[in-house]
């Protein structure tokens, strides 16, 4: 395929093209430079393309065979958890449980904390298509007390789905906070935040890791929340109303076996189908009731989602499914991207759809029983069918929690929802499809040869099962069952030109026939002149508008990408004025976008327009809009220098409007093309109705409608996916028209002409009707020229990593063979094929504008078998008809380069030219002569004739033969004399054999040379092939591996300009002072001194000490808060370490700045000036650890927070190599394949199995005439290879140093790794098993490990990381492996980094055994420079160059003395400054290099950072390593007395006095010491919330200054094997508690103070307030490890009901902080003991109150406490006595009454 995609022939410039102007001056510009053609100026690609002018008939082929959906890929998610915060809950013990799709890991519990610190790492490995991967729901939640019995109780959750993850910006969120809430309670708010990093990579993605500073900014919360860019902080929760209405054209079958039983015995014919739909949402699932036995369901529900929006789950997947007793199947996948029914811009809409139809594909609609594509009905790959089609509408209706009715839980509900009217969707329309099938060629020998014919279906029209349903669904798509006459009434009225065809059969399969031979692998049908058609009747809604306005909006983006290819083009061949023809794009574009706004919104009032049809037209009118005026905005700034530049935001503008064009309301469903062996469905094509869909208005017409389109049919299913699927099942011709019966008129008019249409016979007076065939009365007769040049670059299809290729060209019904050239991947052919007497049919004119395209196959030859497919490209002819002259611009041809392409990746490239010759009346006489090259006799074989190869001139071709290295075995026996053959266009050279491999890998004679003929045109320079052969006895050779150096041009050795070696052309007289001047005082700084716009040098002129040791302590006015002080002695390689790491950190984020910066403002010219550059290495590290904005903010900040000043060294985020082009200035590694290609996507994946060792050395070409001014010195033997060291063995001391690791992959079950070192180079291994790191996935090393090493032998330094196991093998969790012989060679002197400051003792001493002022030395010998001069005053001179620093340098005892180092070191550190042989020298580093598993390839399994010293053993003794182990933690103790509390809130009522009460105490521990906690004694009783204590709590613990952390060693569990290592901020709880007697503790109230920055406390009580907990980053901070003791009030909170915080007592305390020393020397006692006991608190005395005043008590407990109670029992007292009084009298009373007394 060609690589340019779009370029109209040559020809159409003179005139018939409407081309832009500027591109016409262009290629005539091009054409006629310098009187002759430029060999430059003739382009690789250019003349002819796939695709023509504006005019054709034909549409473009798709050269990607493969569907690239649904193929399993590796991904891996990678989530730390590092804390939460703010968790609601009093005092609870939370873990963190992480599930992604069904796996589930959790994190640790911690204890009684509402702010938990993790830090814990989980891994999710997952093999599954992309599709499901983004679909996969990622659930934090938080868990309450969860245990071994009990689930715990849920605290919170938060959801997203893993495509959003992707979707950011290197595919991760980096420390940033989730919310959590409730889904059971969606009133209550945020629940707390959980701070964590999650990352999804790809097979093949590499992450940049920002790098783990220490996390001293303190957190921002809710500027740093979990969301993508662009979604409001705050999400409100919103409801999802997703109405189902009904379905229709659901397949004809039935999944269970019963029926089918049932059907035979009973003979009941029912629908056997039970459909219901299922809505997957959020992780939650929703499903309609089912309707039983029904092809045609009316369900009228919805289903109601409640979640948060803007929801961070991107897709709603909609299911119909078959309901079975059995198991349930999918009868068709729908999914819903809410990003594209929504819009959040200011004028933006909620999600809204419909009531629109949505079209559901799948596998075929032939009912089987067990069906093979039964996972394209789940949405897994490209449908290969139409399912069904399901009427739906989408509402969101954001909830306001505070109204009564908001629902509470976050559970799926169903409703009923009134039935919709037939015309909401739109007024039913008859569609007419028409297609005609104008060649089939290319069908599958494996087919066979029964007849096939070729089916085509839209919707469940045209399809052979439902065929029989048409007048049935006819009417119904009216207006329902009733009203069929009334529909009919309505088609006829609307049929106004012509008649209606009244009962008009669709035909929708063309007639069987057999195919016929036409080459070993392919078959055609024999249609000749007789082509046949279908047409299909179909009714649909119109909907025609959604489909016009996405394809007009397709068109622009078309013409756009062709366009931007077109440019990329012109950049890549080097040809004249991209930037004119970028202006043309960008015109074309605005000018497009003007006319969508004119067309968009013709008729608003069509029935059927939904909500989103409104906005979606609202939102592309304003964004097309936008899109044009910037594009107009742009073209007048595009000028030469930012073409690249302006490249790239106009790929924005092309993603921008392909997400427009997809417009999610479908109408009309796409058009299946099948072709059918003997009833047996084959393969497929799949068209987008939109791209065939007829308007009269150009713009809005599809692409393909009315045009001759090539379509390769594809297996369906599973089955398609690799080699299987990439060979053309069948390649055909075919022309498709759809639209509107009453539009029929025109559409047969786009076909070649020249035709008589056949009909079915249908008796006279019966209406017209399309033709079933077309005759073709018309055809040329042509002879095809292909000349087929050579390939690159190709595949490798044999074990031995070469091809034995040749090409298959197919035209129409012929094919023809190249020879076999046998065993290479960049064969030059060099030969004409000719086809004789090809049949075209069509008009003449036609033809020449618009010929067939040519397929190219390529093919490996294997002895026995068949050929192996290695890749196909297509191409289209230059037409020359009998009429025309042969002759410029269009005749001969040029060659031009075509992608090849395997499957969907790229495999290569060929060259060649293809002429397609009418023959005229007088027969071939008339056709141009083929004069080949004389002296070339091939035999039968026509060479490519001379006007169309390229002009050859002799070139010579030096080659360096350094050595070979790490060569595998070749079948079983090792390479031992090996040798290398060099070959180019036919001639070559062979190196010396090394005649023991194992002893020494080099070559003894390093350079030789040979000459070859190859094209002036440098872009058509074949490749070079490099072949590693092994001499074995007998004079056998063995292959043992190869590689092909496809492009030359880097080795072209051009003269240098005597102009251009120079600075800023600056002669050797002129010296340039590169001027270091002091600031001026204000401020004791580092100076800094901006070089040139390119170079981000850093000068440094002052000393650490310029001051010797008495460190300044005079303050000046103004001047900033007093700096901290430097103690030399306390600085070591860490601090140096740390303060990079945080200047790396600032320099990453002023680089973001800086994009986003030049992101907004669009013209502002990223490269220009100093800026940072986007892909550039952060800026060289030599300024104080903050100010790293330099470039950002006014160079001197008086007022930016000052840190100490350091010497830092260089963090490279990446390795080494990268940041110096591989170290490969001179000495160059290609590396040596073997063994067949991998079938994988991407085929750089598995390239990596094949590699088989490397050849060093180097190449160099020249034309022979070029006459060479030779040097002096010049050594013949060497050629071009001058002052290149000798390779004979060299012994090294190599010093490896390796920091820490981080973010490994966890190896054991538990989620951690117990890693440890080990180091291999050439024999030595070396394993540091015993000190391996329990339980750590970011261990910290700090070691360093000497190897002696014998260069070429040892040249490979692998250093892996390990997990220690107890039992069984340690596992490889990663490795890295570097060169360091490129290394130890490069002009950049990677053996021992050049430190920023010279010093001779401390952190920073100088460890190159070669001081400065000998390196400088050396290198100014080394180069032939004048130098260096060293001169009065502190200059030194370089050639032109005069560099200034200081001379002094003071030793140990503070003793000044005179030297040059610092001179010498200030030009080494600007050596890239130096004219003709600058190059920037290594600088002090750390190289962060990723660690690699060879099992899992291309996925980060860590990383590691480190760095390599290499010193040869023939100069001075390196003095020892420097000393990097970790910093021991300090021990220290922190006292912390609780004096008084205030305020406290009354939890108890006293039961006799009735008055609120608190028995106060107060609990205190330092995080990550629960166990260690210490309570206070109770202070009972306090009625007024106060309490006195005077209780000293004693927290010894251990603490890294540098990490701010607290280092915790304990045993995980009884069952651990040693003590793990945590290292924790360090946070100082307290809590007030009251005390019960029988019944648990209460919680009060809590402070958490982080003891490096907590509010200061208040002098008094009544000062302290709750503000000083939640306005924290307003309060002044103070840090207990600076104040050492601090004394104040804080307050005590705690949450109420409503979430918010209460104040809830307050705390007078004391912290006073001591070092381990100094508590061994005074030590205290905890409580109030000795030593230096606390005296009592004075409290009063309440506890026996109620007995000293007893009324009082008895008082309040009978007439407040209980006054109801006591009035109840008095009254019930009186009524017992009433009753016992009546008992006790009533009989004396009755025996008076009897007797009458």
């Amino acid at each position: 395929m060609k690589r340019s995609k779009h370029r109209g022939h040559k020809e159409d410039r003179n005139g018939d093209e409407p081309a832009i102007l500027e591109t016409e001056n262009l290629d005539r510009h091009g054409m006629f430079v310098g009187g002759g053609p430029d060999p430059d100026s003739i382009s690789v690609a250019s003349v002819t393309a796939v695709t023509t002018n504006v005019s054709n008939k034909r549409s473009k082929p798709d050269i990607k065979m493969e569907p690239s959906s649904g193929r399993p890929v590796d991904y891996q998610v990678s989530v730390t958890v590092i804390e939460a915060r703010q968790l609601v809950g009093l005092n609870m013990d939370p873990m963190v449980c992480v599930e992604i799709g069904e796996d589930k890991k959790y994190t640790s519990m911690k204890e009684s904390t509402n702010c938990p610190y993790y830090n814990e790492y989980f891994v999710f490995d997952f093999h599954v298509p992309p599709d499901v991967m983004f679909d996969k729901i990622l659930k934090l939640s938080v868990i309450h007390s969860k245990n071994l019995l009990r689930s715990g109780t849920l605290v919170g959750t938060f959801k997203l789905d893993v495509g959003t993850i992707y979707s950011q910006p290197e595919h991760q969120f980096f420390h940033k906070w989730a919310l959590l809430s409730d889904p059971d309670d969606i009133t209550a708010g945020c629940k707390g935040y959980v701070k964590c990093d999650v990352a999804v990579v790809a097979k093949g993605d590499t992450i940049k890791t920002p790098h783990k500073a220490n996390e001293s900014d303190e957190d921002d919360i809710e500027g740093n929340l979990l969301i993508p860019e662009g979604v409001p902080a705050e999400r409100q929760w919103a409801r999802y109303y997703l109405k189902i209405y009904r379905a229709e054209g659901l397949p004809r079958m039935n999944t269970s076996i019963m029926a089918n039983v049932k059907k035979a015995f009973i003979g009941e014919n029912k629908d056997l189908v039970d459909p219901y739909v299922q809505v997957l949402f959020a992780g939650q699932k929703g499903k309609t009731s089912v309707q039983k036995s029904c092809y045609e369901p009316i369900w009228n529900e919805q289903i109601v989602f409640t979640e948060m929006f803007p929801p961070l789950c991107k897709r709603m997947k909609i299911q119909i499914r078959d309901s079975d007793k059995v198991n349930d199947v999918a009868i068709g996948t729908h999914f819903l991207d809410l990003r594209k029914i929504a819009n959040d811009g200011d004028k933006g809409f909620l999600p809204t759809l419909g009531p629109a139809w949505v079209n559901m594909y799948g596998s075929t609609r032939t009912y089987t029983l067990m069906d093979e594509y039964q996972e394209l009905n789940e949405g897994l790959g490209e449908g290969v069918s139409f399912r069904a089609r399901l009427l739906i509408s989408l509402g969101v209706e954001i909830l306001d929690p505070s109204s009564p009715e908001c629902p509470c839980t976050t559970d799926v509900q169903l409703e009923g929802v009134p039935n919709i009217s037939e015309t909401a969707t739109g007024k039913v329309e008859e569609f007419f499809l028409f297609g005609s099938f104008l060649e089939a060629t290319m069908i599958d020998r494996k087919i066979g040869d029964k007849p096939i014919n070729f089916e085509v279906t839209i919707g469940y029209y045209g399809n052979e099962i439902d065929g029989m349903v048409q007048p049935k669904t006819k009417g119904k798509r009216g207006g329902g069952e009733g009203d069929e006459e009334e529909t009919e009434l309505i088609h006829n009225s609307s049929d106004e030109e012509m008649d209606d065809d009244g009962d008009l059969t669709s035909v929708a399969t063309t007639p069987p026939m057999k195919p016929v031979i036409t080459d070993r692998n392919y078959f055609h049908l024999p249609y000749f002149e007789r082509k046949p058609c279908i047409y299909i009747k179909s009714w649909w809604q119109d909907q025609k508008r959604r489909l016009y306005n996405a394809n007009i909006i397709d068109n622009l983006a078309d013409k756009l990408e062709d366009g931007l290819n077109d440019v990329q083009e012109i950049i890549k061949t080097e040809k004249a004025y991209p930037e004119r023809r970028l202006r043309g794009v960008l015109e074309e574009l605005s000018h497009g976008c003007s006319q969508f706004l004119a067309l968009a919104n013709k008729d608003p009032n069509q029935s059927g327009r939904t909500k989103l049809d409104r906005e979606r037209l609202k939102l592309c009118m304003s964004e097309v809009e936008a899109i044009g005026q910037q594009a107009k905005a742009m073209r007048s700034q595009v000028k030469r220098s930012t073409v690249r530049d302006k490249i790239k935001l106009a790929q924005n503008f092309l993603s921008k409007l392909r997400f427009l064009a997809d417009e999610p309301q479908h109408s009309v469903p796409d058009v299946f093309i099948w072709m059918i062996s003997n009833g047996k469905r084959i393969a497929y094509a799949r068209v987008p109705s939109k791209d065939i869909l007829y308007s009269s208005i150009d713009e809005e017409r599809g692409k393909e409608c009315g045009k001759v389109k090539t379509i390769f049919l594809r297996i369906p299913g599973k089955k398609g996916f690799g080699p299987a699927g990439w060979t053309v099942q069948s390649k055909i011709e075919i022309y498709l028209w759809l639209g509107l019966s009453r539009q029929r008129k025109d559409y047969l008019s786009g076909l070649p002409n020249g035709f008589e249409e056949n009909k079915l016979s249908k008796g006279p007076g019966m209406p017209s009707t399309p033709p079933i065939s077309l005759t073709y009365m018309m055809k040329q007769i042509f002879q095809l020229r292909v000349h087929m040049y050579q390939a690159r670059s190709l595949f490798a299809a044999d074990s031995t990593g070469l091809s034995d290729p040749f090409a298959r060209v197919f035209f129409s019904t012929q094919s023809q063979v190249t020879e076999v050239l046998a065993e290479t991947l960049c064969p030059t052919w060099d030969q004409l094929l000719v086809f004789e007497n090809v049949e075209l049919f069509g008009e003449a004119n036609e033809l020449r504008d618009d010929p067939p395209i040519i397929v190219i196959e390529l093919y490996d030859q294997d002895t026995v078998g068949k050929a192996d497919f290695m890749g196909r490209t297509f191409a289209k002819p230059v037409v020359k008809m009998a009429d025309e002259h042969y002759g410029p611009p269009r005749f001969p041809p040029q060659l031009e380069y075509y992608q090849i392409y395997r499957g969907n990746g790229t495999a290569g490239e060929m060259l060649a030219a293809f002429e397609l010759l009418q023959i005229g009346p007088n027969g071939k006489a008339d056709l141009p002569p083929i004069d080949g090259p004389t002296d070339i006799d091939r035999g039968p074989l026509l060479p490519v004739p001379l006007g169309i190869r390229p002009v050859l001139s002799k070139y010579r071709i030096e080659v360096l033969f350094w050595g070979l290295r790490d060569l595998k075995r070749v079948n079983l026996a090792q390479v031992d004399r090996p040798r290398v053959d060099i070959e180019c266009a036919g001639k070559g050279v062979q190196s010396a054999l090394i005649p023991n491999y194992k002893k020494n890998p080099n070559f003894s004679t390093l350079v030789k040379w040979f000459e070859v003929d190859l094209p002036e045109n440098e872009l058509l320079h074949p490749p070079l092939n490099i072949r590693v052969v092994d001499c074995r006895a007998f004079g056998r050779y063995t292959l043992v591996g190869s590689v092909a150096v496809t492009s030359l041009r880097k080795f072209i050795y051009r003269a240098t300009d005597k102009q251009a070696n120079n600075w800023s052309a600056a002669t050797a007289e002129e010296i340039i002072v590169v001027n270091v001047e002091p600031e001026p005082t204000f401020k004791k700084m580092d100076t800094v001194v901006k070089l040139d716009s390119g170079s981000d040098a850093v000068i440094k002129v002052e000393d650490d000490d310029k001051d010797g040791k008495g460190k300044k302590k005079k303050r000046k006015k103004g001047d900033e808060p007093e700096e901290e002080e430097l103690d030399e002695s306390m600085l070591d390689w860490w601090s140096k370490y740390f303060a990079s790491i945080e200047t790396l950190t600032e320099a990453l984020k002023a680089q973001e700045a800086a994009l986003s910066d030049s992101e907004d403002k669009e013209d502002m010219d990223v490269t220009d000036g100093g800026d940072i550059k986007p892909d550039d290495s952060p800026v060289k590290g030599t300024k104080r650890g903050k100010g790293k904005r330099e470039k950002k903010k006014p160079l001197f900040d008086p007022f930016e927070k000052k840190k100490p000043k350091l010497d830092e060294l260089k963090v490279y985020p990446k390795e080494l190599e990268s940041e110096f082009d591989n170290f490969e200035d001179w000495l160059h590694s290609f590396n040596l394949f073997r063994g067949k290609g991998g079938d994988d996507d991407d085929q750089n994946a598995t390239d990596e199995d094949r590699i088989v060792g490397k050849f060093k050395g180097s190449l160099c070409m020249y034309k022979v005439s070029d006459d060479l001014s030779r040097d002096v010195s010049f050594d013949s033997t060497m050629g071009m290879f001058q002052n290149i060291p000798h390779n004979d063995p060299i012994n090294v001391l190599v010093r490896i140093y390796v920091i820490r690791a981080t973010d490994l992959h966890p190896a054991d079950i538990n989620g951690k790794a117990d890693p440890y070192i080990t180091i291999k180079l050439g024999k030595t291994e070396i394993k540091d098993k015993e000190n391996y790191i329990s339980k750590q996935l970011n261990p910290l090393f700090g070691k360093s490990f000497d190897v002696e090493a014998t260069f070429p032998m040892d040249s490979t330094l692998t250093v892996s990381i390990y997990d220690w196991d107890l039992v069984g093998t340690d596992d490889l969790i990663g490795e890295t492996k570097l060169d360091l012989e490129n290394r130890f060679y490069s002009k950049h002197r990677a053996t021992c980094g050049v430190t920023c400051n010279y010093a001779i003792h401390g952190y920073n001493v100088w460890r190159d055994p070669m001081k400065p002022t000998q390196i400088l030395a050396k290198l100014c010998k080394d180069g032939k420079l004048d130098g260096p001069h060293y001169g009065p005053g502190g200059r030194v001179k370089v050639e032109n160059r005069v560099f200034m620093a200081q001379t002094e340098i003071e030793d140990e005892n503070g003793l000044k003395k005179q030297t040059d180092e610092h001179l010498a070191l200030t030009v080494l550190k600007h050596w890239e400054e130096i004219p003709r042989v600058g190059c920037k020298l290594v600088p002090e580093h750390v190289e962060t290099r990723p660690l690699l598993h060879p099992d899992k390839p291309g996925i980060e399994q860590g990383r590691i950072e480190m760095w390599v010293d290499m010193f040869p053993k023939d100069m001075t003794a390196p003095g020892p390593a420097l000393d990097i182990s970790p910093r021991k933690p300090k021990k220290f103790e922190l006292r912390v007395i609780i004096w008084n509390t205030d305020e406290v809130v009354l939890e108890d009522d006293d039961i006799f006095t009735g008055e609120k009460s608190s028995d106060i105490f107060v609990r205190g521990w330092l995080k990550g010491q629960q166990e260690d906690k210490q309570d206070t004694d109770v202070h009972y009783h306090s009625i007024t919330g106060e309490g006195n204590f005077n209780w000293r709590f004693v927290y010894p613990f251990d603490y890294l200054m540098a990490e701010e952390k607290i280092v915790i060693s304990k045993k995980e569990s009884m069952f651990a094997w040693d003590e793990t290592e945590y290292k924790i901020p360090a946070r100082l709880n307290l809590q007030v508690w009251d005390a019960d007697h029988f019944s648990a503790d209460d919680f009060l109230g809590a402070i958490e103070l982080d003891l490096n920055r907590f509010p200061r406390g208040a002098k008094t009580a009544k000062q302290c307030t709750i503000q000083m907990v939640t306005e924290e980053a307003e309060m002044p901070v103070v840090s207990i490890f600076k104040q050492k003791r601090i004394k104040g009030w804080w307050p005590f909170v705690a949450r109420n009901e409503d979430d918010e915080f209460e104040l809830t007592g307050k705390v007078e305390a004391e912290l006073h902080l001591l070092t381990g020393e100094e508590a061994e020397k005074s030590p205290v006692g905890e409580g109030r003991n000795e030593p230096e006991p606390l005296e009592k608190p004075n409290r009063p005395d309440t506890s026996l109150q109620w007995l000293l005043t007893p009324f009082k008590a008895i008082k309040h407990l009978v007439c407040t406490q209980n006054k109801w109670l006591a009035i109840r029992i008095v009254a019930a007292l009186l009524l017992l006595a009433t009753l016992a009084l009546f008992l006790y009298s009533m009989p004396g009373y009755a025996v008076k009454k009897v007797l009458g007394a």
